[in-house]
């Protein structure tokens, strides 16, 4: 199995123990703060296993119907994650709103906080595994599964002090005016997450430097000139397109083994983790402005 999904698997269950703890806890305190967190968690597990769904589906090898595979799959999680993040916020916000309105006492404050101090602990130790991942895999769906826990861990760590301020001065609104930051802050956090996936989505360019090492490595070849150089990511997988001009007495032989040191350059510029799928059209003389000219009409 691959680390991502064992990641996935690992989050999925850390997410159910949260879920049963908060959801146990705060419908016997009456926290909307904890309440709150408690849906956070059966979100996060929800999303969780649709991550693990959409890793095992994006793996696996392009056929007849999928030429290119369905390692989309990887932004389109990151969105769903993305908008299910926002679409809590905004029911986390409602209900705060309505506790501030219409007050109500909070009970089995000690167990609550109880509560809160083991999500802080397991949710710490969950993030620094899924930032372990990520920065070993670089895959989007972890870095987005991370940087979701890591909202967790501190709307955790916002609830904890709190219930610890509630039980020592005896004032309610700040359940709910933390309810409020909390959905602020997630709404925040989710808008990255949706932008990056949506831009992959619409096969977004390679960030600008990559493509300058790109470039570095075709004019360091045999070749006359190069253009139409065009670059997209899709989930772990890098797609490249070149036009290649070479000096119209040399061999198609000599071209294809320039072109295959090329494409191992390309390659040798990625992590290992990135699969490099490049095309390298091999042009006998300059047909650029011929091609414009076409596409003009």
């Amino acid at each position: 199995m691959r680390l991502e999904k064992k990641a996935t698997v690992v989050s999925t269950t850390v997410a159910a123990i949260l879920v049963l703890m908060k959801t146990t806890v705060g419908i016997l305190s009456g926290s909307i703060a904890v309440l709150a967190s408690a849906i956070d968690s059966f979100l996060d597990l929800i999303v969780s296993m649709f991550n693990y769904f959409a890793l095992n589906t994006a793996e696996k090898n392009p056929d007849d119907k999928f030429n290119y595979g369905k390692s989309k799959l990887e932004p389109l999680a990151a969105v769903v994650e993305g908008t299910i993040i926002s679409f809590s916020a905004i029911f986390i916000l409602y209900e705060a709103l309505v506790k501030i309105a219409h007050p109500r006492e909070m009970s089995f404050m000690q167990s609550s906080i109880w509560v809160m101090a083991a999500s802080l602990i397991i949710t710490l130790g969950l993030v620094l595994f899924l930032n372990f991942v990520a920065k070993k895999t670089n895959n989007m769906v972890i870095k987005a599964d991370a940087l979701h826990y890591k909202t967790d861990l501190l709307s955790n760590g916002a609830i904890l002090l709190a219930l610890a301020l509630i039980a020592y001065t005896g004032e309610q609104l700040i359940d709910p005016i933390l309810g409020v930051l909390i959905a602020l802050y997630m709404i925040y956090s989710a808008i990255p997450i949706i932008k990056d996936g949506i831009l992959m989505l619409l096969d977004v360019a390679l960030p600008e430097e990559d493509i300058q090492r790109i470039q570095d490595v075709l004019e360091s070849e045999e070749l006359n000139d190069y253009h139409y150089l065009k670059t997209r990511i899709s989930g772990s997988h890098i797609f490249i397109s070149v036009h290649a001009v070479f000096n119209v007495s040399v061999s198609l032989y000599d071209a294809h083994l320039v072109a295959d040191r090329v494409e191992a350059k390309i390659k040798a510029l990625f992590d290992d983790n990135k699969i490099v799928h490049t095309l390298i059209h091999m042009d006998p003389y300059d047909d650029s402005e011929i091609n414009d000219t076409e596409e003009g009409y």
